[in-house]
């Protein structure tokens, strides 16, 4: 599969990008660089090779979920201009 100016100028409208007549000779080499690249990697051969998450097979730590900090409500909420039964007021700002 190889790209045009034609279709490097589209997809540059869609993306809301501009660009310039000299920049479309190396832009449009660039993209069929590129796509060249995804067909050699999807004629690389793959049965019998099982989808993996991670390549190292690695496996995210997970801690207990455990209470670290004290309730701070009062003391945070002094401060505050209204405040009602735990609750911030503010403002009405939609009718």
């Amino acid at each position: 599969m190889s790209v045009s100016g034609d279709t490097i100028r589209e997809i540059a409208q869609l993306a809301r990008l501009r660009v310039e007549d000299n920049e479309l000779p190396a832009m449009t080499r660039s993209f069929n660089t590129i796509l060249d690249l995804f067909e050699q990697l999807q004629a690389a051969p793959n049965d019998g090779v099982e989808p993996m998450a991670n390549p190292l097979d690695a496996s995210q730590p997970l801690r207990d979920d455990l209470v670290t900090e004290s309730n701070q409500r009062e003391a945070l909420q002094a401060v505050a201009p209204l405040t009602e039964d735990g609750l911030y007021l503010v403002p009405r700002v939609v009718d």
